[in-house]
């Protein structure tokens, strides 16, 4: 049976491997309140529902913008990625904008009618959360902050996938907040923000073609490998220093993401030229998050808050 091109398209704007950003932090979340209060699944379920709509609408309103600035069309065979590079679904004809717009519109709903059940009818301080992650969402491409085209998309990423996300289901599930939560949120920030950071460089010469500054575009690819190793740096760094001031050392077992983001910097550093030698570094980034989402929610989990 042959699957329908729009079906192909849906699956890319789904793109599991790119919400494995937006899970890494529910599933951290989840730990944290599982140790701190006990979960409760319905609502998680329901969390984890208006999320993955925020994050399909994020996907489709940005590939019409990206496919109208040229960005998605300009990038060359060669500096194609399975990491980076839009999912290509009206350059490959999979949907027409019609469909990626309706799409974005109906997704978009859908995430903000979950989220006023959840505001209704289990904790109303979420609703600014939500808002800021619907602005944060539609503003990374959409006008009239085309956030990722000025060089701040890197910092609209790192607070909707680590504090919003994170801090944002916690309290949805205890109705509070902790402080080595927030800081790990934080951290876990910076690590999400570095995977958009090595996702830049196959783009340079596109993104720089259609005037999409990101940082990589603003600092050059050499300055901005330097940058990307001081990212990751910076994120492990705020863990472990949060994981000890509050002796929560069941933390620690989220540093078990810097051998793969260790290998991912040094890749870069020696072949931020060259898009085929970057792949695997986008992927150990990738594995890096994951495993610092999953090392220190499960580790707080099982040890018990401090």
């Amino acid at each position: 049976m042959t699957i329908q091109p729009f079906w192909l398209g849906f699956w890319r704007l789904a793109d599991p491997k790119i919400s494995l950003a937006s899970f890494a932090g529910l599933f951290m979340a989840a730990c944290f309140a599982a140790a701190d209060t006990g979960l409760h699944p319905g609502w998680l379920a329901l969390t984890v529902l208006g999320v993955f709509c925020v994050e399909v609408a994020k996907n489709a309103s940005g590939e019409w913008v990206d496919f109208d600035s040229g960005t998605d069309l300009a990038i060359a065979a060669e500096d194609r990625s399975p990491f980076s590079g839009g999912k290509r679904v009206m350059v490959d004809a999979l949907m027409t904008r019609e469909q990626t717009r309706a799409v974005a519109i109906i997704f978009f709903l859908a995430a903000i009618v979950i989220g006023l059940l959840i505001t209704f009818l289990r904790e109303p301080r979420v609703l600014a959360v939500g808002l800021l992650g619907m602005l944060l969402a539609w503003s990374y491409h959409g006008a009239p902050l085309r956030l990722s085209y000025r060089g701040l998309g890197e910092v609209a990423v790192a607070i909707a996938y680590g504090p919003l996300v994170v801090c944002g289901t916690y309290l949805v599930q205890t109705g509070a907040l902790n402080a080595p939560l927030l800081h790990a949120a934080m951290a876990l920030g910076l690590l999400i923000a570095a995977f958009l950071w090595i996702n830049e460089f196959p783009d340079y010469h596109a993104d720089l073609g259609a005037s999409k500054n990101t940082l990589v575009v603003r600092l050059g690819r050499e300055t901005a490998a330097t940058g990307y190793v001081t990212l990751l740096g910076s994120g492990y760094l705020w863990l472990l220093i949060c994981a000890l001031h509050y002796q929560s050392y069941g933390m620690l077992w989220g540093l078990l993401g810097a051998v793969p983001a260790a290998f991912s910097a040094w890749r870069l550093l020696n072949q931020y030229q060259n898009t085929a030698a970057i792949v695997p570094a986008q992927a150990a980034c990738l594995l890096s998050f994951i495993l610092m989402a999953a090392g220190c929610g499960l580790g707080y989990w099982l040890a018990g808050p401090a």
